[in-house]
């Protein structure tokens, strides 16, 4: 099983009613569901760890992860209120309010001993749930109880808008860095959390520590990724018409840890020896269910029928 661990809220996405007015959407989201979702679709047996509200959104996100396949027998149901996020979209970047207070996300706890970590091949962790002190604190936990087994995927998926305490989130977010084996980010998240270094430096730094992979995404200019082993790796963004970047870098990860899944370079040790070419053909793959789901409105990553590729 490969699972995420994190955030599950509703967003509500920008629309137009029928007067041509802005208007709001509910969608299903939060980063870490996402990944899960995208990677369920896609075709692996998958698990969202985390916490779900019983009240109205909090059905609403349940009913729509079950449907995309993902086990929610780890997740932590409870009667504390769903996150809620409102988004728009500035300068072609998706920008949130957040209402995240004594929420269901921010109550969880990890419980020791309840998942076995033996019979997960992958944990994915990242973004707001790690903001706050007790989620950074108990996702650590659980990062410290899977890394025996399980390799560790990071994407810090940086929200400014949350962070009270600058230098100590970037002490953490570097923290969890160091103790993942693949780390994913944007370029937005690069140049809030590293600023003008180059990203090849940067890169270098984070492999010098234990990683094996570190992938940044730059829209449409694609990704680019630097393995210990393999090198240093370009892949495009495809060509499409983009109704939203809502879920895009969330469905980058979910089909690029699908493809590592795939060509059984998943596990740590064979992360580490993974070659060029099997990592341009999973980086490709990524980037071209990214650009499906940009061409949808809100966080909806591609089922496997929907991507047209052999393994």
């Amino acid at each position: 099983m490969l699972i995420s661990c994190g955030d599950a809220l509703i967003d509500f996405v920008p629309t137009r009613n029928a007067e041509g007015r802005e208007a709001v959407m509910p969608a299903v989201g939060g980063s870490c569901l996402n990944v899960a979702i995208g990677m369920a679709r896609l075709g692996a047996p998958t698990g969202f760890v985390g916490g779900i509200s019983t009240d109205m959104f909090g059905r609403m996100i349940a009913e729509h992860a079950v449907a995309s396949n993902v086990d929610l027998g780890l997740a932590t149901r409870g009667d504390h209120h769903t996150t809620l996020a409102f988004v728009r979209i500035v300068a072609g970047e998706s920008n949130y309010a957040f209402y995240d207070a004594e929420t269901a996300t921010r109550n969880w706890t990890f419980l020791r001993g309840t998942i076995p970590f033996n019979k997960v091949e992958a944990v994915h962790v990242g973004s707001t749930t790690l903001v706050n002190d007790q989620g950074a604190a108990e996702t650590k936990a659980l990062i410290t109880d899977a890394k025996a087994s399980s390799t560790i995927s990071f994407d810090p998926n940086c929200r400014p808008n949350l962070v009270k305490d600058k230098p100590a989130y970037l002490a953490r977010m570097n923290e969890f860095a160091a103790s993942a084996d693949l780390i994913k980010m944007s370029d937005v998240d690069f140049a809030y959390l590293f600023g003008e270094e180059s990203y090849q430096q940067r890169a270098g730094a984070m492999l010098g520590r234990g990683p094996s992979l570190v992938v940044v995404t730059r829209g449409n200019n694609g990704a680019i990724a630097w393995h210990a082993k393999a090198g240093q790796i370009e892949v495009e963004a495809p060509k499409i018409e983009v109704a939203d970047t809502i879920g895009a870098g969330d469905s980058f990860q979910a089909a690029l840890l699908f493809a590592l899944y795939k060509q059984e370079r998943i596990a740590r040790a064979q992360l580490k020896d993974i070659g060029p070419d099997e990592l341009r053909r999973a980086l490709s793959f990524a980037a071209n269910c990214a650009g499906l789901t940009c061409t949808r409105p809100g966080a909806d990553p591609p089922w496997s029928h929907e991507i047209s590729w052999s393994w």
